[in-house]
């Protein structure tokens, strides 16, 4: 660490120095853009509000409400589906609370559902709203930790309930009988942190709600759904397809009032090294050391759950040259850790007895966590959105804050860099979902006839005007069987069984220390190949572990904990083959096109590299059986003619192009659509059967689709041009991580042209 690095030199007892001072040092500050402070605008109380709910906020020492928390509490009251999409702490979780508190305080009969994309968040509502104290009011949160006594109470006497998708999908819906007092007194449905609810994920939270409302309906009740987002583009359309509501339904609040702290927003530029960029993960690290070396408390955002821990214990070995006692203020948050050890963490950030914390985006939600005063990025985080709604972590009680965006050497990033305006010139992105995916809608179907036998005009009334087409579908695979009074689910297992909401396959795979027998975590299945291997280095709150076997018959890692300077990445090889073509378009000789393929991948072996440098230290290979994914892809073609045209006659030349586009629009593609450079992949080669053409593709890293595909087949032309703009402003001679270079390439990076692919994309954009 150097304690002198500049951008932090100027920050001391916990508050900012000015932007001048602050921004000297080894990196370089690329854009800086000033937000000034904001002054709230009040208004009055509605008159219907509860008394007991009122003395109870005052008693919190709130004396006046927003205006936009007013307007969304009066729309809700009347009884519209209403969304509230405002900025970080705005106070959304008070004005959803007006209305539905009040209607259980003036009947102990009707009930609440609040949903929350993490266990997290809603073990901080419950007790935000146990801290309110209103008297009478049964609060509890029913989610996989919950005791078997406790889900007893829960289901017969409590009137808010705190929980999340996956507990209604595979608890509350099938099971819907034990639940008919909640289903019968249902008066809201609270969604929380609306906008995470995209690709895949949103795609199936969307039809479990459809499901829900169904239920309820069934029972008699209509129960009002409330949502709390950050911003987002066309909230109106994404918020009524969430639900399954028309726009004439909804009502959206997206001006915010309330007071606001000055942020100083920062994109940083890494100092150089002999290999390039210095990387990300050491670069943040010394940030947070240096932030809680002056006790600044701060947030910093990793992408990855093995780069929060290593960022973690990278600014723990940099705090531990300057004082032994400084490591236990920094710590690392993730999901798969413990119940009880995320209860802790959150604690102690809570408390300030953790000055910092290195996170993935578990900690971007809503979670009270005050008096934050800086938050760092590191590489950009997948939308607009989430980076704005990172940077709002911070200044929630101070005057001031400070927001950097730490860039990885990626197309993406430098992109970023060389073009601010894609940050602060343009709106959040839509979100993007796709409820009628046959993939995802078929099996929701499957389930909710499951729940109570579906008939054709009910399917059309939730599901949308494609769900009755599907039923005679589902009965010809044995899933269906169609009786006078509507569709009956045929089988004997449970239908939910069908269905994954968060898109992984088969069951998380555990982490157990060998030595020990302790359970350290679990890892998802879908990343069990790449992530635990044999050989793996797996970090857990900052120490490591090998992994010493991947059992994938019973589903469990076995890892020892040892010390090392390395850190492994996995190598894979994928094929894939073209199903179906449902559009196409003529691009003079090119093609471009959309449709279904399937993608057949396999984890081949895995590169050890240095921490600090990136330094290849060695290649071993593994043994892993194939993955199989059915997906949407977009795909764009070129001929022979065109080929030489951009000089790429030689086959080796021409998969070296080819893999270089791919490699640069995989990097740019999240900047313009709503995902992130995980949840797509790509493929090319300068031959493909299918095609008989030099054929590129990019698709969703989801089965089914997730929508991201078919968004880049509709910008193709603005999405490739950025492409090769963003390759030929590349200051490097041969391609970097920059531009075409990749870090979940599973061919090395190799054969890669930087030239010919600005060549290739000038023929196909031409």
């Amino acid at each position: 660490m150097t304690q002198d690095r500049g951008i932090l030199a100027a920050m001391e007892s916990g508050r900012l120095g000015s932007l001048e001072q602050v921004l000297s040092g080894p990196g370089s500050a690329r854009h800086v853009e000033r937000l000034p402070a904001r002054i709230g605008q009040i208004a009055e109380w509605p008159s219907w509000l509860a008394p007991s709910l009122l003395d109870a906020i005052r008693a919190r020492g709130i004396d006046a409400p927003w205006a936009h928390q007013v307007a969304a509490a009066e729309a809700a009251h009347t009884g519209r589906h209403t969304l509230l999409a405002t900025g970080t702490a705005s106070g959304k979780t008070l004005a959803l609370w007006l209305a539905a508190l009040t209607d259980l305080l003036e009947d102990e009969r009707a009930s609440v559902l609040y949903l929350a994309p993490t266990k997290a968040l809603a073990h901080d509502q419950w007790r935000s709203l146990s801290d309110l104290g209103v008297p009478g009011l049964r609060v509890a949160t029913y989610d996989g930790d919950t005791p078997v006594d406790e889900r007893r109470w829960v289901r017969a006497h409590a009137q808010y309930i705190l929980t999340n998708p996956d507990l209604i999908h595979h608890s509350l819906l099938p099971r819907h009988r034990a639940w008919s007092r909640v289903l019968k007194g249902l008066r809201a449905i609270i969604i929380d942190e609306a906008h995470l609810y995209r690709g895949v994920f949103g795609s199936h939270v969307s039809l479990v709600l459809r499901r829900l409302r169904r239920l309820a309906a069934h029972y008699g009740s209509d129960p009002v759904v409330l949502a709390a987002s950050a911003t987002m583009a066309e909230p109106e359309a994404a918020f009524a397809r969430l639900i399954g509501a028309s726009t004439d339904e909804v009502t959206v609040i997206d001006t915010d009032t309330g007071p606001r702290a000055a942020l100083s927003a920062v994109l940083w530029q890494p100092p150089d090294t002999d290999d390039g960029w210095r990387s990300v993960i050491p670069e943040t690290a010394d940030l947070l050391a240096d932030l809680t070396v002056r006790g600044v408390r701060s947030l910093a955002f990793v992408r990855s759950r093995r780069g929060a821990e290593v960022t973690a214990m990278l600014a723990k070995d940099d705090l531990a040259e300057v004082d032994p006692s400084l490591p236990e203020q920094i710590a690392a948050y993730r999901g798969g850790y413990l119940p009880e050890e995320r209860r802790a963490l959150e604690q102690a950030l809570r408390t300030g007895e953790l000055t910092a914390v290195a996170t993935t985006n578990a900690l971007e939600l809503g979670i009270d966590i005050s008096g934050l005063d800086a938050v760092l990025v590191a590489g950009w985080p997948g939308t607009r959105a989430s980076l704005w709604q990172q940077w709002g972590r911070a200044g929630r009680t101070h005057g001031e804050a400070l927001g950097v965006f730490v860039a990885r050497e990626d197309p993406l990033d430098r992109y970023v860099l060389d073009h601010p305006e894609v940050i602060f010139g343009q709106p959040v992105e839509a979100v993007v979902t796709d409820p009628e995916n046959p993939h995802l809608l078929g099996p929701h179907l499957t389930a909710s006839a499951a729940e109570i036998p579906l008939t054709a005009d009910e399917a059309q009334r939730w599901f949308g005007s494609s769900a009755p087409g599907l039923l005679p579908i589902l009965a010809e695979r044995g899933l269906l069987r169609r009786r006078p009074t509507g569709w009956y689910y045929t089988r004997r297992e449970p239908a939910t069984d069908l269905i994954d909401l968060r898109g992984g396959s088969g069951s998380p795979v555990q982490l157990v220390e060998v030595d020990t027998g302790r359970l350290l975590g679990t890892v998802d299945a879908s990343r069990a190949h790449s992530t635990v291997h044999t050989g793996a280095i797996y970090v857990h709150q900052g120490s490591s572990y090998l992994v010493r076997e991947l059992d994938l018959d019973s589903d469990v890692a076995f890892l020892e904990a040892t010390i090392t300077d390395y850190s492994t990445t996995a190598a894979d090889v994928a094929d894939y083959r073209i199903l179906s073509v449902d559009e196409e378009v003529e691009w003079g000789a090119a093609t471009l096109s959309r449709g279904e393929v399937e993608v057949t991948s396999q984890v081949v072996g895995f590169v050890k590299r240095r921490y600090a440098t990136g330094e290849i230290l060695g290649e071993e290979s593994l043994d892993l059986p194939e993955r199989s994914l059915r997906t949407r892809a977009v795909w764009w073609t070129v001929t022979n003619e065109q080929l030489a045209a951009a000089a790429l006659t030689e086959l080796e030349d021409i998969a070296g192009a080819a893999h270089a586009a791919e490699h640069a629009s995989i990097g740019i593609l999240p900047l313009l659509a709503s995902c992130d450079r995980w949840d797509i992949g790509g493929v090319s080669t300068p031959h493909h059967p299918d095609t008989e053409r030099c054929t590129v593709m990019v698709y969703d890293g989801h089965p089914g689709g997730a929508g991201f595909a078919d968004r880049a087949f509709t910008i193709a032309r603005q999405w490739l041009t950025a492409t090769r703009a963003t390759i030929a402003s590349c200051r490097c001679t041969d391609g970097c991580p920059a531009c075409i270079q990749s870090p979940k390439c599973g061919n090395g990076n190799d054969p890669l042209d930087k030239r010919g692919a600005v060549r290739l994309l000038d023929v196909l954009l031409s």
